[in-house]
């Protein structure tokens, strides 16, 4: 029999899966991006390397129901619980966006153990923006 040549690449089938090597240290920074349709939240690390994510929607919450503050709540829960198992203990939280999760992942970031050290509002605010749109004449 004739042999089989390996795909188009020259890589096998199997692929060893790359180990990853981020340097988690006790501090880091959160990101909460509370939109009117969900909440992300990323862990990272001093340099600004992800440990940990999650979202509303990643914690099974679907449709309207992503956008409460419960559905926020969980979402940080999860992505917290990772965080601390790689070494995360103090944290900066960064808030973006006018949602209904900003207060309620503030409060699950405290319930998981984490101690904040600084909480920063870094919503983008227009100063003065592009033109606006004509006023409606009736």
């Amino acid at each position: 029999m004739a042999k089989k040549n390996p795909p188009a690449g020259g890589k096998t089938t199997k692929t060893a899966k790359k180990k990853s090597t981020l340097k988690v240290t006790e501090h880091g920074k959160v990101f909460v991006s509370a939109t009117f349709n969900n909440t992300l939240v990323t862990f990272t690390n001093d340099k600004g390397d992800t440990i940990a994510w999650s979202t509303a929607g990643a914690s099974g919450f679907k449709g309207t129901r992503k956008s409460t503050p419960f559905a926020a709540t969980s979402a940080v829960e999860q992505a917290a619980r990772k965080a601390i198992e790689k070494g995360l203990r103090t944290v900066e939280v960064y808030v973006k966006g006018p949602g209904s999760g900003r207060d309620a992942s503030l409060r699950a970031i405290k319930a998981a153990g984490l101690s904040i050290s600084l909480i920063a509002d870094v919503t983008p605010i227009p100063h003065n923006g592009p033109r606006a749109k004509n006023k409606r004449r009736v």
